[in-house]
C-alpha cells in the first residue's frame, strides 16, 4: 500500500509527514524500553511481509500486518512502522523518502486505533480473543486502504479512479490479514503472553 514518489500533492505530503512526526514522538515516549525486542521483531515482520508487492495503479498491494503491530505494540507501532518503511525506501526503493511520512501515517494510525478499539476484547476467552484479533487485522487494512485512497483522491481528480481501484483491490488482503492476525495473536497469547502486556 505504498504510495510512490511524485504522485501526491505537496499539502497532502506535508500533512501526512506532520502527523507521522506527532505519532512517532508519542510512540517513542510510550515505548517501554524493556519491550524493545518485541518492537524490533514486529518491525522486521512488517518489513518482510510487505516486501512482496502486487502493482495496483500508482500504488501496490501486499500484506502489512499493521493490525498485529497495533494490538501488540499500541503507539509503538508508529516508530516500528517508520523504521521498516525507511529501510524499504532506502534498500528497495519501495515508496520513497518524500512519501515516508504519509505512508507511515496511513499504516500506523489504523494500528493504534485498532489497539484502543479491540484491546479490551482480547483479554476475554479464546473465542472472543480470536474474533477480536481477526477484526483488528481486518479493520486495520480497511482503514489503511481508506486513508491511502483518500490521500490519492485529495491529490487530484486524475487519481480518483486509482483510489477506488486501490481500495477494492485490498478487500481480499483485509480478510487474509484478519486471519493471520487472529492466528498469530492467539498463538502468542498461549506461548508468550507477557509479550502482549502493554
Amino acid at each position: 500500500m505504498h504510495i510512490s514518489e511524485g504522485v501526491l500533492s505537496g499539502p497532502v505530503l506535508l500533512t501526512g509527514a506532520a502527523l507521522a512526526v506527532v505519532g512517532t514522538a508519542i510512540g517513542l515516549k510510550k515505548i517501554d524500553y524493556d519491550r524493545i525486542m518485541p518492537v524490533a521483531i514486529l518491525s522486521a515482520a512488517f518489513f518482510i511481509a510487505s516486501l512482496i508487492h502486487v502493482p495496483i495503479g500508482p500504488s501496490s498491494g501486499h500484506l502489512i500486518l499493521n493490525g498485529l503491530l497495533g494490538v501488540v505494540l499500541g503507539w509503538a507501532a508508529f516508530p516500528s512502522i517508520l523504521v521498516a518503511l525507511t529501510l524499504q525506501a532506502v534498500l528497495f526503493q519501495f515508496g520513497g523518502l518524500t512519501v515516508l511520512g504519509l505512508n507511515t501515517f496511513t499504516m500506523a494510525t489504523p494500528a493504534v486505533l485498532c489497539f484502543y478499539v479491540f484491546r479490551p476484547m482480547l483479554a476475554k476467552g479464546a473465542g472472543t480473543r480470536f474474533t477480536a484479533a481477526f477484526c483488528c487485522g481486518f479493520f486495520a487494512i480497511l482503514l489503511s486502504a481508506m486513508l491511502t485512497a483518500g490521500a490519492l483522491a485529495l491529490s487530484g481528480d486524475a487519481f480518483r479512479e486509482a483510489a477506488w481501484v486501490l481500495f477494492y483491490a485490498h478487500v481480499p488482503i483485509m480478510i487474509a490479514e484478519g486471519m493471520i492476525t487472529a492466528f498469530a495473536y492467539s498463538f502468542i497469547a498461549k506461548v508468550k503472553p507477557e509479550v502482549l502486556a502493554v
